[in-house]
């Protein structure tokens, strides 16, 4: 029966335009690869360019809606082989291009970098909003303007791969939130548009508390100005400075405490530090400590981002330091206390 494009954008067959763009962006969004690491969410993404290219096109649609998924392979119209191939051109809409779909619905710009200020909904480390606030117009393009079928006669720019920059931050600065300013050098175009020249720029990077290693903070079309191409997208990634006490699990802390073979077999109180210099947890342990003993305390991690007053936990591992050699003695005082 081939693919019922309709179905894959959620919509009737007599939605209006506007009703397809809507269609089109949320299911874009929701299931962009930077955004959804599930499996199967590339796929997904790539139908529903799919589905909207044909479906924004009155020609590919008018066929697509007479014969379906194999009237456009074949060619559409009514006179070819099967009662539908041969009339008119083939569609091979196989190898679409999904994220030149989305760059061209959206202009090029990155409407999760426009929006951030916490996490998205599936934890993935794209920083980006559900909804689009005041910039009403992001949907859907005049495909006259943008080289369609409209406009041949257009040659629309390309635009510059995006430039990526690691930002790296402490984990006191994930725990409180931090507003960073980084310098760019970028070329300019001069009042001749045709001649450029160096221009310094400080961005301002407000880091929210809980962001993960990972998180992505764009500035749309921040790079080198030239007249043949849009400039790129200047790309932000968060990545953990390396810290002296912990690592970071998600929204917990991993603490290791080194103790001796003795405190490990007959109890010992351990002093866990937190990312606050004045606060410090000391905990009893009283049961023999195994190498892969964990004591989990509650509520002195990371932040969680879409709930900022909840926090992760710090957990507490052990490194037990065994002694480097044993006297006679002590060998056979360890014999007879240890033996079954």
């Amino acid at each position: 029966m081939g693919k019922d494009f309709y179905k894959i954008l959620g919509i009737g067959k007599g939605a209006s335009d506007d009703e397809l763009k809507k269609a089109y962006r949320k299911l874009a969004l929701k299931y962009h690869p930077d955004k959804n690491k599930d499996a199967g969410a590339e796929e997904k993404f790539k139908e529903i360019a799919e589905a909207y290219e044909i479906l924004s096109d009155p020609t590919k649609k008018d066929t697509y809606d007479k014969y379906g998924e194999e009237g456009l392979k074949a060619g559409g119209g009514a006179g070819g082989p099967g009662g539908f191939g041969g009339a008119g051109p083939h569609f091979n809409y196989s190898n679409i291009d999904p994220h030149q779909t989305f760059r061209m619905f959206f202009r090029g710009a990155d409407p999760f970098a426009m929006f951030y200020g916490g996490d998205d909904d599936d934890g993935s480390g794209m920083v980006g909003g559900s909804g689009f606030g005041g910039f009403h117009n992001l949907g859907g393009f005049n495909m006259g303007e943008h080289g369609g079928p409209h406009g041949h006669s257009q040659r629309k720019k390309t635009q510059d791969s995006p430039v990526e920059h690691e930002l790296f931050v402490t984990l006191e600065e994930i725990a409180s939130g931090a507003t960073k300013k980084m310098k760019i050098s970028r070329k300019v175009l001069n009042p001749d548009n045709r001649s450029t020249r160096i221009e310094d720029k400080v961005l301002t990077i407000d880091i929210k508390p809980g962001w993960k290693q990972g998180t992505k903070i764009t500035f749309p079309r921040e790079g080198d100005q030239s007249l043949s191409t849009i400039p790129a997208d200047i790309i932000f990634i968060i990545k953990d400075k390396p810290h002296s006490t912990f690592r970071r699990e998600g929204s917990d802390l991993i603490y290791t405490a080194k103790i001796t073979l003795k405190d490990a077999l007959c109890g010992t109180t351990v002093s866990v530090p937190t990312l606050d210099p004045n606060r410090v947890r000391k905990v009893q342990f009283n049961d023999v400590i195994k190498p892969t003993t964990e004591k989990r305390l509650n509520g002195d991690g990371l932040p969680i981002t879409k709930q900022p007053s909840n926090r992760g936990d710090i957990v507490v591992k052990f490194d037990i330091q065994f002694p480097s050699t044993l006297t006679a003695d002590q060998k056979e005082k360890l014999t007879a206390t240890l033996r079954s």
